[in-house]
């Protein structure tokens, strides 16, 4: 949310902003915004695919920070879109301009594009810190402001609605948070900021009545839009009122819009008279014959007041006391999901991916920096996705063979997710039905009740779809994507019960990988190594050698840089013989070929595109991995990728140096690349073919994948086993490592 032209209004009035010495105190975090701004404030890369490195070390920082200042941040962030569709249009124009901008990253211009690994690198690194989060089943603005109001304690956020939620402790723009800055003794420390409050603003107007505020809101407009009449109001406002700084303000004129409707407001002792002057004036402008219409006004204005109400005692006060799920998701539509994804999605583990392909059947695939003129990067993960929303959709009962219906019914099962979801914002029932979501898949709806019907007709399961939102050159389109269902038939209604060796199935074929070419890696990046396969299988244009080394050496170097950072777990297993200097001099060297900030090399836009895909794909395939009830551990993927390292690494080869020059001979870092490398060519071949294939074809397919893997065998299988039989030995030499 947002209230247009609020920020620069409240920070151009420095009495509306106290310095205040924060410390020793309670803090609900707007998580959305603080890794915004972390990111971008801090100019972290984004024209390379994003350094999750940096940006987790920032984020370890800044907890620092707050821990050193006895600050106990509870961080809340946004779930899926809001099911009363009220902000669609808003998102979807916010989606456009992001394809335009990653386009300009590409060619070296300005813009703002966070990387789509931003935010899981954000939750998986307060998770490893232990710092209370909840995802919100939508936005989380209404949920932050409520749990501040009840506990008595100020917000952190950067959004400009809370200047006008009533907060008695007041918000603490980011912009103000002076972090890096600690003040005061040791056991007195304390964090520079700047506190804004209602009292202050509307001490401005004469101490107007601060219920007034979300009215000025409305009216100003907010990312959930103004009623259409809000401007012919605006323009029938008394010219003079606002002229002379009306209200009980001071007498100049106003500065803004914004300053000029709340002196017009300040006039009012009560939110009741305001809008019985919004419906004097509505009615003397359109006649007496429209009296509907100016009471439809003031009903739409009071509606849209609501968003700011905050009077009730918040839901998740629970959750950050004993970890139980609020009772207001209960009634949700999130409530049918199984109990341990509903946890996984308060976790901030389930992504919003899969919570607006549950609930909305739609889903916002967001822009990555790469060739314009291609396909997005998100068509090579189609598949994944496809499976994903398989899962969370079909039902066990649509399956092959049961009772036909009539086409309308077929309709009806495939948009049931859908229907059962529409109206409200799970606020207690505030929000208002989405008509306007009926009215985007209704053609749509009509072509898949005719194609449900005839599918039932031969004994098929309905087809069921789901809304994609992509980039086409440099235009957002839509498309239909169909949810499929993976042979297993694993449904989400059985998933829980489900045992882990299926559902690691079910993992290995939507990815196309055999467990045995796995069966080398460390079990922590074999999610990543799968990916990776998967995603030299399927990309476009294919990745070359180059790129594949590169990203392959960066996870290595991921991976020994982890080992070294101060009490991390030694998920690579260290031996006393280990030789620290050759590792430190690998590092470096690794480190010394980054693109650091500010060098003129431009962007190669062609890897840029082939990486956007590999991410697209891991993204993807971390939401199916999770759905599935995690069968195999997550990477960290704050030491997995970096842009800059990668890019650097290839250009390294493409000046003729080879990768095995900054491989020292013999060292664990070379024993784990050639591993990595192994594995993922073994991936890339496909182990289970399309299920339309006939089975001449499979034959064939798995004679193709027998002789490829016989021939990395030859080339490397003896090291593989030679590596696999070190770890082991590493394994077991672990505990005695200091």
């Amino acid at each position: 949310m947002g209230v247009q032209g609020l920020t620069t209004y409240v920070e151009s009035n420095t009495n509306f902003l106290q310095d205040v010495r924060f410390r020793d105190s309670r803090l609900v975090v707007d998580g959305c915004s603080l890794y915004f701004r972390l990111y971008f404030h801090h100019g972290l890369d984004q024209q390379h695919g994003g350094d999750y490195d940096a940006f987790a070390c920032l984020l370890t920082q800044f907890l620092s920070a707050l821990a050193a200042c006895n600050i106990q941040p509870y961080v809340l962030l946004d779930g899926g879109m809001d099911p009363s569709d009220k902000k669609f249009p808003t998102l979807r124009q916010r989606l456009q301009s992001k394809i335009k901008e990653a386009d300009s990253l590409s060619h070296g211009r300005g813009g703002s594009v966070l990387p789509i690994l931003v935010r899981k690198v954000f939750v998986q690194v307060l998770i490893q810190r232990g710092i209370p989060l909840i995802q919100c089943p939508a936005e989380a603005d209404w949920d932050i402001a409520c749990l501040a109001r009840q506990w008595n304690c100020p917000v952190l956020t950067n959004d400009s609605d809370f200047y006008i939620f009533d907060l008695p402790a007041g918000y603490l723009p980011l912009r103000f948070f002076q972090w890096t800055n600690l003040n005061g003794k040791a056991s007195q420390r304390y964090i520079p900021s700047r506190c804004y409050t209602t009292n202050n603003l509307c001490r401005r107007f004469g101490g107007m009545n601060r219920e007034l505020l979300p009215l000025c809101a409305v009216l100003t407009g907010n990312d959930y839009g103004a009623p259409k009449e809000a401007e012919t109001l605006l323009a029938l406002i008394d010219g003079r009122a606002l002229g002379r700084g009306g209200g009980r303000g001071r007498g100049r004129a106003p500065a803004s819009r914004i300053e000029g409707i709340l002196n017009w407001l300040s006039s009012f002792p009560s939110v009741a008279e305001a809008l019985e002057e919004v419906s004097r004036l509505i009615d003397g402008e359109a006649g007496a014959g429209k009296r509907a219409q100016k009471c439809g006004l003031s009903s739409q204005l009071w509606a849209a007041m609501q968003e700011y109400n905050i009077k009730a005692q918040s839901s998740l006060a629970p959750w950050f006391s004993g970890g139980a799920l609020a009772p207001r998701g209960k009634t949700s539509a999130l409530a049918q999901l199984p109990e341990r994804l509903s946890l996984a999605a308060a976790q901030g583990q389930l992504p919003p991916l899969a919570l607006d392909a549950f609930v909305m059947q739609r889903v916002l695939l967001f822009p990555q920096v790469e060739n314009s003129k291609l396909a997005s990067s998100h068509c090579s993960s189609r598949a994944i996705r496809q499976a994903v929303y398989g899962i969370l959709l079909h039902r066990a009962q649509n399956t092959a063979g049961q009772e036909q219906g009539s086409g309308a019914q077929a309709s009806r099962e495939a948009h049931v997710q859908m229907q059962g979801i529409r109206g409200g914002r799970g606020r207690g029932g505030r929000g208002g039905g989405g008509r306007g979501q009926q009215g985007i898949n209704e053609a749509a709806g009509l072509k898949q009740a005719a194609k449900a019907a005839l599918a039932q007709s031969h004994g098929f399961s309905s087809p069921v779809y789901v809304e994609e939102y992509d980039r086409l050159d440099l235009n957002l389109k839509k498309n239909q994507v169909e949810a499929i269902i993976p042979r297993n038939h694993v449904y989400l209604d059985g998933l829980s019960q489900a045992p882990a060796a299926v559902r690691l199935g079910v993992l290995f074929e939507v990815l196309a990988v055999k467990p045995s070419a796995l069966a080398p890696v460390p079990l922590h990046l074999q999610l990543a190594v799968a990916v990776t396969g998967f995603w030299l299988r399927e990309a476009a244009p294919r990745p070359s050698e180059p790129l594949l080394r590169a990203l392959v050496l960066g996870m290595v170097y991921g991976e020994l840089a982890l080992n070294n950072q101060p009490g991390a777990p030694h998920k690579i297993p260290v031996a006393p013989q280990r030789n620290w200097a050759t590792e430190q001099a690998f590092l470096s060297a690794l480190d010394h070929q980054r693109v650091r900030p500010g060098e003129r090399r431009g962007v190669d836009v062609g890897a840029a595109h082939c990486l956007s895909q590999w991410q697209s794909c891991l993204w993807s395939a971390l939401c199916l991995n999770q759905l599935l009830l995690t069968p195999l551990p997550e990477p960290d993927l704050s030491w997995l990728f970096s842009g800059t390292l990668v890019h650097g690494l290839l250009g390294f080869q493409k000046a003729g140096w080879p990768v095995e020059s900054l491989l020292p001979g013999g060292s664990v870092a070379g024993q784990l690349c050639s591993c990595l490398l192994g594995a993922v060519k073994a991936c890339s071949f496909k182990a289970n073919p399309s299920c339309s294939g006939s089975g001449k074809k499979r034959g064939r397919g798995k004679g193709r994948r027998g002789r490829g893997g016989r021939g990395q065998s030859h080339g490397g299988g003896s090291a593989t086993e030679e590596v696999n039989n070190r770890f082991a030995l590493l394994m077991s030499e672990e505990e005695y490592d200091d």
